[in-house]
């Protein structure tokens, strides 16, 4: 049994740091299992005081220590597991150090570490005490000179910031030193050297600078990076444009690995990637590749100035550099995809992942309050809610506010570490509103519930909403305030046509009302005729929203609604219910059919985007039917989302065979929105054929599958296939394999979508899967692709009643974490919300909870995330 208690670092508890460091010389002598790395660190003291040198290190062999030039004797310094304390230090002095690493025994895959023969760094969170002695912490900003020297088959020498000097040494190895001129913090820093191929490319700043751009890949994948080229180019231009930010160093450098535990990395001109995140081509990576390394470019070039140039004072500030970072490149990707289709793509991304967290016992503030790990922060409520909250100051500042309290940002706060707080202030002062309650949204837990009632007056020709708010209770938050909300809303009529009103005396089609107590009352004038709600409109707040609408309401706004997140919002809503009806036993089969010719008439709107179309005909997952039933009964569920999907099958299948025809790719690939929109439509139009598995719809999968001529295609061939099953299904999932085994991204598709199969055999599938040859647990990439989507994407299999689904993600969480526990951690959340199921099942996924906590020498990150969803409410 655990015998001790990992104890919480709180937000209460903040302290400026004793000492700063103004600069820092680090040089490494790179060798892959005995490294050495010397750190010269100009120190001063923070203010009047007389407390000991205290600096971070983990797994660091020491070899000296030395201040001011003379080295210390070991009687004057103390080192233990985690720390180098130093009592007795002047005001200002400099402190030299020396340890030896071995990054090839670093299997935890943060601070230095090798990946595919090369040397690579991750230091966000805490990895930079793992290469040297130092304050880690996001608030000692300092400038970075870097010295390499490595065997020259590490033909690539790569850090932060402007190449100084480069050349050989005598005894015939190489170096190369690097500057940044930027203060930064050390999780900032990040050093790559191996063998790379690169991709070159320059633009011009809007001042008339000239920037070098490179792109370092594996060696013969110079051509899969081209697209990500083009993201990053468009990301710079953009962001000066909408935000007036221009790039400030005169080179960017993006690197791809293969062994990642985030999807990309900040680090100051020197950006580390995942290479699922980087590499595409039309034969290798689906649209939805495109789409997610256009994103993540931008995110990542975007924090330069939301996380690099202004970075956090402390790790409980996460989301001031995530979730403003989010916010911008979703705008990004907005204006690149399409507002409407990027908008339903990020709420139906936001309830999957942070409307589940919220309403189970891991849910925490934007803001959390105390950790034990800061790695086990890096969630969907810290970015995507993180995000919203950006999104709503936007709405209720208006547009040209915000844009003045971001340069007010942006121009204080360059070059500082700060917080939330701060961030606020800037938009309070330019907009003159009082934000204070606003600031709520940043440090209170949950997902409100909205409810609107109407009542519409014909001879006054009024419309009264009565509005109110409640939040359910969270882990150590029982009692909630009002949230200040903004409903932005409309009116139609019967036939579907904007319907006019009149707002404190103006006459508009369309208002924001915001409730901000728990009950408030909103009365519309001058409306002529009894209106459809058209309400929450573009999802103007992060917020389950119930009415008093009747069907027939949700059908006007299906058919017409202007806001198209509306018109797609009410076609989930009227799915949701006729699923939740029939996994309870109540079928309402006339409203099936209703539905699908609904349906149906929305496919035939030649006005409508093919990329919106192929939104409408996705049904809301099984996971958010899950969180919409009490208690959630997975198999149910599943069979209801199956028999709609089949309902639409058989009463849409000639307008589902005319798109599946109709759309077919003739001409060259493109990757851009209209392309991935048409191929969406027609991959979709199949998957719901699919669900009828009569002979016509199954020689219609495998031709799909044989004639595709780009990835995207190819897996909707096969995941067509896969509802399917039978030999079709098997001699395509071994000619996939076959051709694509010397691809690892390739094949880490081929691992999940075995892992998303529903048949009764998937757990077996899945156990035999992780003794294929080309399992490697190691390999985040891999473990995720095969683990953490049958465990998350395989709901009615990994929940099967007799628990061996659960027992098998509890195995492989213990064995991940003995060498990754940051991987491991992220893999508990499909058991954190054991107390939403059927209580058989709850009780099956809290008896593997228990046998994880009870492990002996687990990691902080596990424990914590274990603990806590133990833990009573």
């Amino acid at each position: 049994m655990r015998t001790e208690t990992p104890q919480p670092i709180r937000l209460s508890d903040y302290r400026p740091p004793a000492y700063l460091v103004d600069e820092i010389h680090l040089d490494f002598d790179l060798k892959p299992s005995a490294t050495r790395v010397k750190a010269r660190l100009s120190l001063r003291r923070n203010g009047e005081h007389a407390e000991p040198l205290i600096l971070n290190g983990e797994r660091l062999t020491p070899i000296s220590v030395a201040i001011d030039g003379r080295v210390l004797a070991q009687t004057e310094f103390a080192i233990d597991a985690e720390y180098l304390t130093i009592v007795d230090v002047p005001a200002e002095f400099v402190l030299e150090t020396e340890v030896e690493i071995d990054p090839t025994a670093n299997t935890s895959l943060d601070g230095l570490y090798m990946s595919g023969g090369r040397f690579c760094t991750q230091c966000e969170a805490e990895g930079f005490r793992k290469i040297t002695w130092f304050p880690d912490r996001p608030d000692v900003l300092a400038r970075y000179t870097v010295r390499m020297t490595a065997d020259k088959a590490f033909h690539r020498l790569l850090s932060n910031g402007n190449l100084m000097e480069s050349g050989q040494t005598s005894d015939g190895r190489h170096y190369a030193v690097w500057n940044d001129p930027f203060p930064k913090p050390c999780y900032l820093f990040a050093l790559v050297a191996g063998e790379l191929d690169v991709l070159e490319d320059s633009l011009v700043t809007m001042s008339g600078r000239k920037v070098d751009l490179r792109i370092y890949v594996d060696p013969g994948m110079a051509d899969r990076a081209v697209y990500a080229m083009d993201a990053l180019k468009r990301s710079i231009k953009w962001d000066e444009e909408a935000f007036g930010r221009e790039y400030d160093l005169d080179l960017f450098m993006i690197v791809a690995v293969r062994d990642f535990n985030f999807g990309a990395m900040e680090n100051k001109g020197l950006n580390i990637f995942n290479s699922s995140l980087l590499l595409a081509d039309q034969a290798t990576a689906t649209d939805f590749d495109y789409e997610r390394i256009e994103s993540v470019v931008a995110h990542e070039y975007f924090h330069n100035w939301t996380g690099d140039r202004i970075t956090c004072r402390d790790w409980f500030q996460l989301c001031l550099k995530e979730g403003l970072t989010v916010f911008r490149d979703q705008s990004f990707s907005a204006d690149m995809r399409g507002a409407a289709v990027q908008r339903i793509k990020d709420v139906k991304a936001l309830r999957a992942r942070q409307f589940s967290e919220d309403q189970g016992p891991l849910a925490h503030p934007v803001r959390p309050s105390s950790y034990l790990k800061i790695d086990n922060f890096y969630t969907a409520t810290i970015y995507e809610k993180g995000s919203e909250v950006i999104g709503m100051l936007k709405t209720l500042i208006g547009a040209e506010a915000f844009r003045e309290g971001m340069d007010l940002y942006f121009d204080r706060w360059d070059g500082h570490a700060t917080t939330v707080e701060a961030f606020i202030e800037c938009f309070a002062e330019v907009s003159g509103q009082d934000l204070s309650t606003f600031f709520d949204w940043y440090e209170q837990a949950g997902t409100p519930r909205v409810d609107i009632r109407r009542s519409y007056d014909a001879a006054a020709r009024t419309l009264k909403l009565e509005l109110t708010q409640t939040t359910p209770p969270t882990p150590g938050q029982p009692s909630k305030k009002p949230l200040p909300i903004p409903v932005r809303l409309g009116l139609l009529d019967g036939e579907g046509r904007t319907l006019a009103f009149e707002r404190d005396g103006q006459a508009v089609d369309e208002t924001v009302v915001v409730l901000d107590a728990a009950k408030a009352s909103v009365t519309l004038t001058g409306v002529d005729r009894e209106p459809v709600l058209s309400a929450l409109r573009g999802f103007s707040a992060p917020v389950v929203l119930t009415t008093d609408a009747a069907p027939k309401d949700r059908y006007v706004q299906l058919a017409a609604d202007p806001d198209l997140f509306n018109r797609w919002e009410a076609g989930q809503d009227l799915a949701r219910d006729l699923m939740l009806a029939r996994s309870a036993g109540t079928p309402d089969e006339v409203g099936e059919e209703r539905y699908a010719e609904a349906v149906g008439r929305a496919l035939s709107d030649q006005a409508a985007d093919p990329a919106f179309k192929a939104l409408l005909l996705s049904l809301p997952s099984e996971a958010e039917l899950a969180l919409a039933q009490q208690p959630a009964d997975p198999a149910a569920i599943h069979m209801a989302r199956n028999a709609l999907r089949g309902r639409l099958a058989v009463h849409l299948a000639e307008e589902l065979g005319r798109l599946h025809t109709g759309l077919q790719d003739l001409g060259e690939f493109s990757p851009d929105a209209a392309g991935a929109g048409r191929r969406a439509l027609r991959n979709m139009a199949l998957d719901i054929l699919s669900v009828d598995p009569h002979a016509e719809n199954a020689e219609r999968a495998y031709g799909h599958y044989e004639a595709a001529g780009n990835m995207t295609d190819a897996m909707g061939g096969l995941s067509a296939l896969m509802q399917i099953g039978g030999e079709p299904f098997e001699k395509a999932l071994a000619d996939f394999y076959e051709r694509w085994k010397s691809e690892p991204l390739v094949i880490d598709k081929w691992f999940a979508l075995q892992a998303r199969a529903p048949d009764e055999g998937a757990l077996g599938r899945v156990l035999g899967l992780t003794a294929h040859p080309a399992f490697d647990p190691k390999n985040p990439n891999r473990l995720r692709a095969l683990v953490g989507t049958f465990a998350a994407g395989n709901p009615v299999r990994f929940h099967d009643e007799s628990g061996a689904g659960y027992r098998f993600l509890a195995d492989q969480i213990l064995s991940v974490d003995g060498y990754n526990p940051m991987t491991a951690a992220r893999l508990l959340e499909p058991l954190g919300g054991w107390r939403r199921y059927r209580p058989d099942l709850g009780a099956l996924m809290r008896a593997e909870l228990e046998r994880i906590v009870g492990r002996e020498g687990l990691s902080k990150n596990v424990y914590e995330l274990a603990s806590r969803a133990l833990a009573q409410d």
